[in-house]
């Protein structure tokens, strides 16, 4: 972890592939997770690249979910991990390279570990039921939020999974500096409308 604590933008798609990740770039989101779960191999590689090199290109940050090795072998500056893949990641490598760091968490135990790592940013989830896939642990609430937040001091909290847009400013109001959105960009009628829709949501008003 670099010395400066990172500042999230509050708004965070988190996007199943570059055309996902290019979409919501175009309309103005600035923090962005790659998360590939059937992708492989080259196709992989390729989407990473164009990822990392899109969001350059606009100043935007780029987070690569789980491909620790991918981020080192691309260059890819900050990646999220799974309390699982701290089992196998090279963190001295990431470290050594600069890439920042984000780390999951579900619980009080899964929060000691992921502070012990001293991580860019902590995700806490989920705070509401969700569709995504299937989670062993009850939906943490807003008021967890606060507690966590209360804790982590300056290390920044994404609040993620089963936030739709009209649960990002309660979220955001109960301590969450950041706000993930999911399944409610991809399974949109309009997906530009509502990146729009989610950005005027999660900044400050004048």
């Amino acid at each position: 972890m670099t010395d400066k604590r990172v500042t999230l933008d509050p708004f965070y798609p988190v996007m199943p592939d570059f055309p996902w990740v290019a979409r919501v770039v175009a309309n103005g989101a600035r923090l962005v997770q790659l998360r590939m779960k059937t992708q492989a191999g080259e196709q992989r590689r390729a989407e990473a690249r164009q990822a990392r090199d899109l969001c350059a290109s606009v100043g935007a940050t780029l987070v690569l979910n789980d491909h620790w090795e991918l981020a080192l072998a691309e260059r890819i500056d900050f990646v999220h991990l799974g309390q699982g893949d701290l089992d196998d990641a090279d963190l001295p490598a990431l470290r050594r390279a600069g890439i920042r760091l984000g780390i999951s968490t579900h619980d009080a135990a899964e929060l000691d570990r992921a502070v012990a790592f001293a991580p860019d940013y902590i995700a806490l989830g989920p705070i509401y039921p969700t569709t995504l896939k299937v989670m062993p642990w009850a939906p943490q609430g807003l008021a967890r939020i606060g507690e966590w937040k209360a804790r982590l001091g300056s290390i920044p909290l994404v609040a993620i999974g089963g936030i739709d847009l009209s649960r990002a400013g309660p979220v955001l109001a109960a301590g969450a500096d950041s706000v993930a959105a999911v399944t409610d960009l991809v399974t949109a009628a309009q997906p530009d409308l509502r990146t729009a829709e989610w950005l005027a949501a999660t900044r400050p008003r004048a």
